[in-house]
């Protein structure tokens, strides 16, 4: 019923476009109005003649400045940025992390292919997976001096976006300087980290420069950016029962409640990452700019484990556990990355834009040993995972039209996309993991190509001066094909045992599905605005979710090349009052999802190692209530309050089939629970006090509630290893402008000292000092 009526409104919606096609109005307010809670305008001059076309339609998007994050956010990676937006929450284990993915208020941290992440319409998203490795963003692109404005929109109710927007959509606009520019700045960060038997201080250096100029119809942005980091343990070793002979193990249960005494911490990794960035645009006429942009990416790391278990000569021992040798491994990645973009910005009556982009793994490869022994050595023979050669490009074609000019009621937008992600993920044997040389055979593959055509359309039609209808739609033509699988142990193939190391060729898959969308927005008095909003939106399933086999370290995943697309259909209405210091805002939402992808891990045969099944659960729903607000100058000149609480209950309706084998293996058990990885309260609250143009200072406060990890929310204890536990924590800064060139900050993340997991053990108290020179 839905999908009929939204199609009537944009069939409506065309026809109105012709009849009024030479019809005028009085000037219209901008279709992307802000959330003044943490929105700051413009404190920096306009450095672009020629700007992005803009396709957020949602009229409430919330927004924040390079200003206000430099000023109010512990700003270590790009990212970091976002970190107290309304119903975001930034899974960022520490600094460096590579898989920093992001969680919205329907979907959480494995589901990094259910947002879209954009630099000037570049993608930094990895669709090439939707989990929390090979998945997470490509936060490298962007350094943070360049960053504009970072603006987001929650929903799928543009048709300029794909379904994986059915989370959230963050668009990040970077500048280019009109006269020479450049800054450096040096970051320091230390981190006490107490917990089990490890006690010690780990440490952040991060040195990063820019420098930009403008000589006529040419400007250019260079960035490089350094960083050495060394993470608390993001795992640990465990067991049922204490190895023989013994001593040192830290009793403890895990999620289930069942023993698993704590043997040593693993995944301590250092990393030396390095990352460089050119940007050049060049002027073709006052409305017309190329732009080309070439970044690099490095990371070289290794992981460490620290064992708390002795023999009886009180020796350090492994005692042969393979949870020591999992937990160590080499990591070397070079990433290379491309886009080009020529866009128009004639402020009359149409505008183009054509974005190209590639994104190479160049070199990817991470070796680890294959055991551990009865004393604290490795074998020297191991395994090396390979991800050489995937990567992915992407299309895009995007117009504006205003008929009659620039005073017209209606906006069409429409564009045209293509996207090519591919995957090439090989594990080898070894027999010399330090080198990663002599490989003796395969020991897994997951090789596979995802393919995406897509034509869209949207109008934004003034029905009136104080009445807004947005209405378009989007046709997608998918498929999966060139799969291949090759497992270590003998596996079914479509219905014939295929032997180990045997090859097993996956059939092609497609499909195609029409998105309808429809928002509409009422400004009923200067001081209220009224939005509703209904859209349909299908994800189909990344590479790494129809066919990558893993089994590298602590990570184990079993794909299926025979998924369905997500298939939501959401729902919102928000009211905003605005007063003369501040406003309000709420908002009740719903996401209605079918076929929905998602990820568990559960044990397979006889196995103990859990591993990370996806699977369609048949129906879940998730819906909710946000309220935001935001002041200023509150009782006193310069003080100001920001804030929300997101309340969501997300539930499981209906399943069947391999998503029913959780771990309780029970289909009852798990209809009408929690969604896994969702939590139902989350909440974020910042006080900034600026009492004078040099100081800035901030206090904030993040919470979430606890959440399940399982179908059938068979989670009993949640702060513990692998579990998610209910959390909160504060953050403080200090920022003082010196004059114009130079700056300095004083920061504390996590000030209480907060233990706690989300699977990972989190940062404990971490201490940062930052200095910046910079000249413009």
């Amino acid at each position: 019923m839905s999908t009929r009526f939204v199609a009537a409104l944009l069939a409506l919606s065309l026809l109105a476009t012709q009849a009024h096609a030479q019809q005028s109005a009085r000037p219209v307010r901008d279709s992307a109005q802000t959330l003044t809670t943490i929105n700051v305008t413009a404190e920096r001059e306009d450095r672009s003649a020629v700007k992005p076309i803009q396709l957020l339609t949602l009229p409430v998007t919330v927004s924040i400045t390079q200003r206000r994050a430099e000023e109010t956010v512990n700003l270590v990676d790009a990212e970091d940025a976002v970190k107290y937006l309304p119903s975001v929450f930034l899974r960022k284990r520490n600094n460096g992390d590579t898989q920093a993915t992001l969680a919205t208020r329907v979907w959480g941290t494995g589901s990094s292919a259910r947002s879209l992440i954009f630099a000037d319409g570049v993608p930094l998203t990895a669709l090439i997976a939707n989990n929390n490795t090979v998945g997470g963003p490509r936060w490298g692109l962007v350094a943070p001096p360049e960053v504009e404005r970072i603006d987001m929109m929650m929903g799928p109710f543009s048709a300029a976006y794909a379904g994986n927007s059915m989370g959230a959509v963050m668009e990040i606009t970077t500048r280019l300087p009109r006269k020479l520019e450049g800054q450096i700045q040096q970051t320091q960060a230390i981190q006490g980290f107490d917990l089990y038997g490890t006690k010690r201080n780990f440490a952040t250096t991060q040195t990063g420069a820019s420098v930009g100029d403008r000589f006529g119809n040419f400007a250019f942005w260079a960035s490089g950016n350094y960083q050495k980091s060394n993470s608390q343990p993001l795992s640990y070793v465990t067991s049922a029962s204490i190895p023989t002979g013994t001593t040192g193990a830290v009793p403890e249960k895990n999620k289930l409640d069942a023993p698993a005494n704590v043997l040593g911490a693993s995944g301590l990794l250092n990393t030396h990452m390095t990352n460089g960035k050119i940007k050049t645009a060049y002027d073709i006429t006052k409305t017309l700019r190329a732009t080309y942009t070439f970044g690099l990416w490095r990371n070289d790391g290794n992981s460490g484990v620290d064992p708390y278990i002795s023999n009886a000569q009180g020796q350090r021992t492994f005692a042969s556990q393979a949870g020591f040798a999992s937990g160590v491994y080499d990591v070397d990645q070079r990433h290379t990355a491309q886009a080009f973009t020529l866009r128009t910005d004639r402020k009359k009556d149409w505008d183009l834009e054509l974005i190209g982009s590639t994104y190479r793994f160049n070199y990817d490869q991470q070796r680890s040993p294959l055991s551990a022994t009865a004393s604290d050595t490795f074998s020297t023979r191991g395994r090396v995972a390979v991800l050489d050669g995937t990567g992915w490009g992407t299309l895009d074609l995007k117009g504006t039209w205003k008929p009659g000019g620039q005073l017209s009621r209606h906006t069409i937008s429409s564009g045209a996309h293509y996207e090519r992600y591919s995957l090439k993920n090989t594990t080898h044997n070894t027999w010399n993991w330090r080198d990663g040389g002599s490989r003796a055979g395969i020991f897994t593959e997951g090789d596979g190509k995802t393919e995406t055509k897509a034509l869209w359309a949207q109008d934004q039609w003034y029905v009136t001066p104080d009445l807004k209808l947005t209405v378009g739609g989007r046709l997608e033509d998918w498929r999966g094909y060139d799969g291949v699988n090759v497992a270590s142990t003998r596996t079914d193939c479509h219905g014939t045992l295929v032997s180990a190391g045997g090859r097993c060729l996956q059939p092609e898959v497609a499909g195609n599905r029409f998105s309808p969308k429809a928002l509409l927005s009422w400004h009923a008095a200067p001081e209220w605005t009224f939005t509703g909003a209904l859209a349909k939106a299908y994800r189909f399933a990344t590479a790494a979710e129809l066919y990558q086999v893993v089994s590298t370290g602590p990570t184990s995943a079993s794909p299926d090349p025979n998924l369905r697309p997500d298939n939501v259909t959401s729902a919102e209405l928000r009211a905003e009052r605005r007063f003369e210091r501040g406003s309000v805002q709420i908002s009740l939402f719903q996401d209605d999802v079918h076929d929905a992808i998602i990820s568990q891990f559960k044990t397979i045969g006889t196995s103990t190692t859990p591993v990370s099944v996806v699977s369609n659960v048949d129906h879940v729903r998730a819906r909710g209530v946000e309220l935001a607000f935001g002041t200023s100058d509150v009782l006193i000149k310069g003080l100001a309050f920001s804030g929300n609480v997101t309340a969501v209950d997300p539930k499981t309706l209906a399943l069947s089939g391999r998503a029913s084998a959780a771990d309780s293996g029970a289909v009852s058990n798990a209809i009408g629970k929690q969604l896994p990885n969702i939590p139902k309260w989350r909440s974020t609250v910042t006080a900034l006090y600026r009492p004078d143009e040099h100081f800035t200072f901030t206090l904030a406060g993040r919470y979430s509630s606890k959440l399940y990890t399982t179908l059938d929310n068979a989670d009993v204890r949640y702060n513990t290893y692998q579990g998610f536990s209910e959390w909160f924590v504060m953050d403080t800064k200090v920022n003082y402008r010196v004059n114009e060139n130079w700056s300095t900050s004083l920061g504390v993340d996590n000030l209480l000292d907060r233990k706690y997991f989300l699977f990972h053990p989190f940062p404990h108290r971490t201490f940062l000092v930052g200095l910046k020179y910079g000249v413009q």
